[in-house]
């Protein structure tokens, strides 16, 4: 049995900020090793895969993200050592000498020697990227909220060639709604694996200016056009969504691991905007959660001098 906490006891062995992916990950392993942990999640858990349609990179024999929701959520409910925090978001993560302090939107404040930050990204809206002129007025669906039944004979202009393109044609096999994908060149590499697919009409452009539902473009070689759509959807990837604090972030607003305080811990799309993928972020997750136990016992790991 462990003793009775005192004022200078920690809260828990390890504090998780984010329930994504890489963050659940982070909770089981910890549970695995006999860490107790606390995972705070401002909605469900594994939220964002219930956005992805179809997947074709991950273990399991899981191929839609709803369905690997469901078996993350169901396994990490039922960890005994696991304590959720839904329905609560971080607004402050402080790193000390001998502890971390993670502090909730009601003003609680959650201690612990380590924390696992993975808050994921947010979506980028056309305010955030200088190739987009657009007026202020409703918010547009992100393409991952398109109904292929209501697509179905339409045509919709995307707005940025982030991968949901090739998500959305690979989860509608059969659909006959046609695409039209207007993005920069930071994002040509990312079109690559749509790039042949009939249905797609790809749009390099150095400006856009939209009037929904049509758009002036000013292509690649300075010749001007317009294109007409049915529908806009915005496909401009994501920025990085860390809370405020001690975390310490580069030039794109990202948190790479190596340049955080030794108790804070960075794992999932928050550490980089090349390994985005499920499968990363359960590794990362798990690696972080390891760092976390190997520190707590002075055991060194692989990196340590």
């Amino acid at each position: 049995m462990r003793p009775p906490r005192t004022p200078g006891t920690p809260d828990t062995d390890l504090i998780v900020v984010g329930g994504g992916p890489a963050g659940c990950a982070a909770a089981r392993m910890a549970a695995s090793v006999g860490m107790r942990s606390v995972l705070v999640e401002p909605e469900a858990l594994c939220r964002t895969l219930h956005r992805i349609p179809a997947l074709d990179n991950v273990l399991g024999g899981h191929t839609s993200g709803p369905g690997l929701a469901g078996t993350i959520a169901a396994e990490l409910r039922s960890t005994e050592l696991c304590r959720l925090a839904l329905g609560r978001y971080a607004t402050e993560v402080r790193a000390h000498d001998d502890r971390v302090t993670v502090t909730l939107y009601t003003g609680l404040r959650l201690t612990a020697p380590h924390t696992v930050v993975a808050t994921g990204t947010g979506p980028r809206r056309p305010r955030d990227v200088p190739w987009i002129t657009a007026p202020v007025g409703p918010a547009l669906p992100a393409l991952w909220q398109a109904d292929a039944t209501e697509a179905e004979g339409r045509t919709l202009l995307v707005l940025g060639g982030d991968r949901p393109l090739g998500t959305f044609l690979r989860a509608h096999p059969a659909t006959g709604t046609r695409l039209l994908a207007a993005y920069p060149e930071a994002d040509d590499y990312k079109t690559e694996e749509i790039r042949h697919d009939p249905r797609v009409v790809l749009l390099p452009v150095r400006h856009l200016t939209l009037h929904p539902p049509a758009a002036r473009l000013l292509d690649r070689s300075g010749g001007h056009r317009t294109v007409t759509a049915d529908a806009v959807f915005l496909n401009l990837g994501n920025t990085p969504a860390a809370p405020p604090g001690d975390l310490v972030r580069d030039a794109s607003g990202h948190c790479p691991p190596a340049a955080q305080h030794p108790r804070v811990l960075v794992a999932g799309d928050l550490r980089s905007a090349c390994f985005q993928r499920v499968m990363t972020a359960f590794g990362s997750g798990t690696e972080a959660a390891l760092r976390a136990y190997y520190s707590a016992r002075d055991l060194p790991d692989e990196n340590t001098p």
